[in-house]
């Protein structure tokens, strides 16, 4: 079988990974900071702050709702959260799907010899706020019921 050859294996679902209660109410923590910041106005939190808060939220309500299902991603690039969203709950991120993938493009950081960072807009912050919004409902109110944003 060469290297190339893809098996398909059908897994079972697997019990869910202790402490993915505590990536959600970092995942709250991290948002409510952003909203706080981005509504005040300061300005120690510039853009690339803001930013990078608001990507740590997406990354905690994402991993949250993959760990209380038993899965991980393979990696922790908006890309890779997106992919293991969409293998556990197939269809649940639905329109957000690109906009979170998009968010890649604004530290693509893994290579250092194409290191690049684009410093985004507060327009694009502000609507980073809301697809971040948008995910921590979808986790909360769909992927993990009964639970309850901080």
């Amino acid at each position: 079988m060469s290297s190339a050859t893809m098996i398909h294996v059908d897994l079972k679902p697997m019990p869910e990974i202790s402490g993915w209660e505590e990536f959600l109410e970092e995942g709250n923590a991290y948002l409510k900071t952003a909203v706080g910041a981005f509504n005040r106005r300061r300005h120690i939190f510039t853009a690339e702050i803001l930013y990078n808060i608001i990507a740590m939220a997406i990354e905690k309500f994402v991993m949250a709702a993959l760990m209380k299902h038993g899965a991980l991603p393979y990696n922790h690039t908006m890309g890779d959260l997106v992919e293991a969203m969409e293998e556990t709950f197939s269809g649940a991120i639905g329109a957000m799907k690109g906009e979170l993938i998009a968010l890649d493009k604004y530290q693509e950081i893994c290579d250092l010899e194409t290191y690049t960072i684009r410093v985004p807009s507060m327009e694009e912050i502000a609507e980073m706020l809301a697809l971040a919004g948008q995910l921590q409902e979808l986790v909360i109110n769909t992927l993990i019921p009964g639970k309850t944003s901080a």
